[in-house]
């Protein structure tokens, strides 16, 4: 019996909504990683993007667990010489809860160019409004 390998017509891509609302941080990002990159499927090839779309709601509302608030930094850098940033979690929560997210959910991706555009299909939202509606988002069961 042959291998399967399936072709790029044999792939149809599935809108997901998931509210963040009082989720864990990190429970929520494996789930969403797990979806964008297709291991939910009986036909998933980790040499194809296989993964489905994703939209996040109240990412504003999402939890850390412990003191991660204020031990855990997201760091950045400028790209010059003593450009590092750092910016602690609940800081971060706080202003820019989308970024956190994101950055936790792409540290779970494959650092290439399959998981730049798993992470492509990955759109997150504080509040609890999106724009995809025309795409007929399915609630995602965490």
């Amino acid at each position: 019996m042959r291998t399967f390998s399936p072709r790029p017509t044999d792939i149809k891509p599935m809108w997901y909504v998931v509210d963040a609302q009082g989720e864990i941080l990190g429970r929520l990002a494996t789930r969403i990683a797990h979806v964008l990159r297709g291991k939910h499927k009986p036909t998933f090839a980790p040499h194809m993007d296989m993964g489905d779309f994703v939209i996040v709601v109240n990412a504003a509302d999402v939890r850390l667990t412990g003191d991660k608030g204020a031990q855990s930094f997201a760091y950045r850098h400028s790209g010059y010489p003593g450009g590092l940033k750092a910016v602690p979690f609940a800081r971060l929560l706080a202003e820019k809860p989308d970024r956190l997210v994101e950055q936790a959910v792409k540290g779970m991706l494959p650092k290439n160019t399959i998981g730049r555009a798993q992470l492509r299909k990955l759109k997150v939202y504080a509040g609890p409004e999106h724009p995809h509606a025309a795409q007929q988002p399915q609630p995602l069961p965490l």
